[in-house]
């Protein structure tokens, strides 16, 4: 039956293969197609038969290959990755739709199953399911990390594709609609392979910005809208009482594009205040659209349809006066909405709209202003019997003003605390010299601001000149300020403070912020969340004892009360990855989540954690769903944020369908963890104990490895494209915080995306191996009996070990080997390879003893399929990639080896989806 469900998948990448492959003959000759399809078949049968004969050949193949065959084989390798990405969406939509049509039951993760959940529990009736969602808040927040590898070019011809496939599945075609169809998708995929696939210059940050907006085009600003309306039918489907309550605005889409300045120095006041700009562009096109569109629907004669006396006030008020819309009250009403818009939009942005309205009128105060007079719309529809009119456009339209404001995205301020410090010294020594405040201990440190934020005296002075750094930062808050003064205060929620270590860091901040009059004294007003940002190992166990120290300050519980007594506190997953490996991080953020809990209690203060998650397992990645149900109790109440990074947003949203799929499950796992009963017991004290035996090996384990080897450092990079990354145009941001090649310098994000590359994997799993190995020897009566109790029965070490399952089955040390050859010196080779191999053994033997599997991924046959189905099609790229390298480092500088190099990179990002 699953090969059968499967079969239009197959049918799916056999076509795209094959208009791939004529591509290829007519573009680059019958010779390269057939050298390209012997290597295909090879790969094929290497990986289905197991097959040695089939292996060599293919090496043979590939060592033989001249410099232009390479290119070509690259380019065809990477190209098919991206057509099996398309073809499983496809495929996942397909199987979504059949699902939904046969009437089957709610899939888990879904909405309806959520609903369906905790009404069958007990735990909220309808009616207390809607109060909920008045406090809620789930926000996926896009960032710029550098990993996503795809030209926006390339994305807009898979959007194409996409777009082909999902028709041929919903339409009955007649024959000639079937050659039409197949027809533009061979144009589709010649235009592909005669896009550039590469970037010939690096991203600006306001490059970044366009490419982050692309997606709310796309899925945010349409799918949005129908989620809430699905949801609230979905209530009142349970609960009549319900029909026609409108939830609040908890589902937003946050960004930290152009507003992340940590180690990132192109991100500066103008370009914060450009992205706003733009993100504001978007947003009321969007609007004047949809309004433009509703206009031609609403053309009710008032002979026909009834009005209420503030709709015909709103018509009266218009300044449309054509006689052919005299009698159409509705079109008069939405004419001089459209006006005022159009003149907000102006008094906003500093130009015109595209399409001009009928004539000048008065601009909107802010987007509240906006929402009542399509308020008017809705009710006067419904007070004169036309409800259905108010459910289509109208309804959509309504809500995305809700939503999205006139600013579309929070956009986050993010800064490193070291930063901070030294502004905040500057500013104190030119004010008052002699203070020296980097020489004062944390309790200096404090009462000195402390001091500061109980005046409303400001520190800087206009008539006084500060170094460049100083100058920049109290810019952005400046411009922070001006956001809140034009486009609303929801512009600008949040700033993150990077690294912080104690309760100075985040006064630092409040310093700042005063400065700009956003933190105002007097008022005991803070118009922004301070959000402390912890992120290594040592921080994440102190992070409860900041905050606790934190609200016992009188000063800082005043401000917080201008928040609603609701506190954000950001984890980092991707740097406390780094730090201590994948074991131990994953624990330390378990352990700080509940100090949290405990410390937020204590001082009668709302928890919002925001989890710095990234694509991949190594950087906290992995299925969402289960991410957010394995968080400790209390740890969701209802509010969550977690960013969306790299190639993981195109992944996610770049597919309308696809996009609304994975904003329910955001949804649908906040509400089931924030309502689900607290647990009778707590997590025994033998899995916590257990635990913590394995996170101190592990953390020993990767130390010693990746910090405590002589020769590490060189080993990685030589083994891997860490070199070549730092060169590849996919970010703004450099890939190391210094001009050095410590690993204490290096981004998490290239860190992880390199390993990626050469199959290791290894943030994703070093230690566990050993941990358990260790685990067992110290009780060999009982102790696998205990980690396999653990995961039947706890959810957080459940996906630990699901997702390091999945990591492990994209590993391939057989690859990596020839990646390893790379490394000039043979002994730290034989050396640091041999640990690689030999824990990458234990830990895969851990696993399956620990889970009972026969083999990686048995539990999950859908992603072990999709691995079968794309990986022959991969380690060619692979085996190419090392080749490249080799002749890149040996022979020097050659634009069509380093072009061909980059083109690798991109295909097996692609094939491996989650890669950094």
């Amino acid at each position: 039956m699953n090969q059968d469900k499967d079969a239009p998948l197959r049918e799916d990448i056999r076509l795209l293969g094959r208009l791939l492959g004529d591509t290829v003959r007519d573009q680059q000759g019958a010779a390269a197609f057939e050298l390209i399809e012997r290597i295909r078949q090879n790969s094929v049968r290497f990986h289905r038969d197991d097959d040695a004969a089939a292996r060599r050949e293919l090496e043979d193949i590939l060592d033989a290959l001249s410099r232009d065959q390479t290119i070509q084989v690259v380019r065809a390798f990477s190209y098919f990755s991206h057509l099996a990405n398309i073809a499983e969406d496809q495929h996942h939509i397909r199987r979504s739709r059949a699902h939904l049509i046969a009437g089957s039951a709610p899939r888990e993760g879904s909405l309806a199953h959520a609903v369906a959940s905790v009404l069958d529990s007990g735990a909220a009736d309808a009616a207390g399911l809607a109060e909920f969602f008045d406090t809620a808040l789930v926000s996926p927040v896009l960032t710029a990390h550098p990993t996503e590898v795809q030209r926006k070019s390339i994305l807009n011809c898979e959007t194409v594709i996409a777009r082909l496939l999902d028709e041929r599945d919903r339409m009955q075609l007649t024959p000639e609609e079937t050659e039409a169809s197949l027809e533009a998708l061979r144009r589709a995929v010649l235009t592909l392979w005669q896009t550039r696939m590469l970037r010939t210059a690096k991203l600006s940050v306001i490059d970044e910005v366009t490419n982050g907006l692309s997606y709310f085009d796309t899925t945010f600003l349409h799918e949005l809208p129908r989620l809430y309306a699905s949801l609230e039918d979905r209530l009142a489907a349970a609960s009549p009482g319900l029909d026609g309550v409108e939830l609040a605005a908890f589902l937003q889409v946050g960004s930290w594009i152009g507003g992340d300045r940590d180690g990132n120095p192109f991100v500066t006041a103008e370009v914060l205040d450009k992205a706003l700009s733009m993100q504001a562009t978007v947003v009321l096109d969007h609007y004047l659209d949809q309004l433009h569109r509703l206009g031609s629907q609403l053309s009710m004669s008032h002979g026909f349809a009834g009005a209420s006396d503030a709709l015909l006030a709103l018509a009266e008020r218009s300044p449309d006066n054509s006689p052919h819309r005299s009698d159409e009250p509705y079109r008069l009403a939405v004419s001089g909405i459209y006006a005022r818009l159009a003149a907000s939009y102006r008094a906003l942005l500093g130009h015109e709209p595209t399409r001009h309205a009928v004539a000048e009128a008065a601009p909107y105060a802010d987007a509240a202003e906006l929402a009542d007079d399509l308020d008017i719309l809705h009710r006067s529809l419904l007070a004169n019997g036309s409800a259905a009119l108010t459910r289509g456009r109208l309804r959509q339209l309504r809500r995305a003003v809700k939503v999205f404001g006139f600013h579309l995205a929070p956009i986050d301020l993010r800064q490193n605390s070291d930063v901070h410090e030294r502004v905040v010294a500057e500013l104190l020594e030119t004010a008052c010299p002699g203070t020296d405040y980097r020489a004062l201990d944390e309790t200096g440190r404090c009462a000195l601001l402390l001091e500061e934020l109980a005046t409303a005296r400001p520190l800087a002075s206009p008539h006084l000149r500060y170094s460049e750094e100083t100058e920049g930062e109290l810019a952005i808050f400046r411009t922070a300020r001006r956001a809140h003064l034009r486009y609303g205060t929801a512009a600008i929620r949040n700033c993150i403070i990077s690294k912080t270590d104690d309760v100075s860091d985040l006064l630092e901040l409040a310093v700042l912020l005063k400065e700009a009059g956003l933190l105002r004294p007097l008022e005991k007003a803070l118009d922004v969340n301070i959000v402390p940002l912890f992120e290594t190992i040592g921080d994440l166990e102190n992070a409860a004892g900041v905050m606790d120290r934190l609200f016992s300050l009188p000063i800082y519980r005043e401000l917080l009360a201008a928040r609603g007594q609701t506190q954000e506190v950001m984890l980092g997953y991707s740097d406390s990855n780094k730090d201590g490996g994948f074991l131990t991080s994953g624990w330390a953020l378990y352990k700080a989540e509940g100090e949290l809990v405990a410390a937020f209690a204590r001082h009668d203060v709302r928890l919002r954690l925001f989890h710095g998650r990234g694509g991949s397992v190594g950087r906290g990645g992995g299925p969402s769903y289960q991410a957010i149900l394995a968080q400790p109790d209390g740890a969701v109440q209802g509010q969550i944020r977690l960013t969306e990074q790299g190639e993981v947003i195109g992944a996610k949203y770049g597919n309308p369908e696809v996009g609304r799929r994975n904003l329910e499950v955001l949804v649908a796992a906040t509400l089931e963890t924030s309502l689900r009963p607290a647990d009778a017991e707590p997590t025994p004290a033998a899995f916590l104990g257990a635990m913590q035996a394995l996170s101190d090996t592990a953390f020993a384990a990767y130390r010693g490895l990746v910090y405590d080897t002589e020769g590490f450092e060189r080993y990685f990079w030589e083994s891997t494209v860490i070199s070549e990354i730092a060169a590849l145009n996919i970010g703004s941001r450099p890939a190391s915080r210094k001009k050095s090649t410590a690993i204490d310098d290096l981004r998490a994000i290239p860190w992880v995306f390199s390993w990626a590359q050469c199959r290791v994997m290894l943030p994703g799993w070093y230690g566990f191996g050993s941990a358990v190995r260790a685990f067992l020897e110290k009780h060999p009566d009982d102790g696998l009996a205990l980690l396999q109790r653990m995961y039947r029965e706890w959810s957080f070490f459940a996906t630990l070990l699901s997702n390091m399952d999945m990591v492990l089955a994209k590993s391939d040390l057989a690859i990596a080997s020839r990646y390893a050859g790379l490394v000039k010196d043979v002994a730290l080779r034989e050396e640091i390879f041999g640990r690689i191999r030999a824990e990458h053994q234990a830990t895969v033997g851990a696993l399956l003893q620990i889970t009972g599997q026969n083999e990686l991924l048995d539990d999950n046959p859908l992603l072990k399929r999709s691995i079968r189905n794309r990986f022959p099609y991969l380690d060619p790229l692979n085996h190419v990639q090392v080749e490249l390298l080799r002749r890149h480092r040996e022979q020097g500088e050659d634009p069509r080896i380093r072009n061909g190099i980059h083109i690798s990179i991109n295909g097996i990002a692609a094939g491996l989806r989650n890669s950094g």
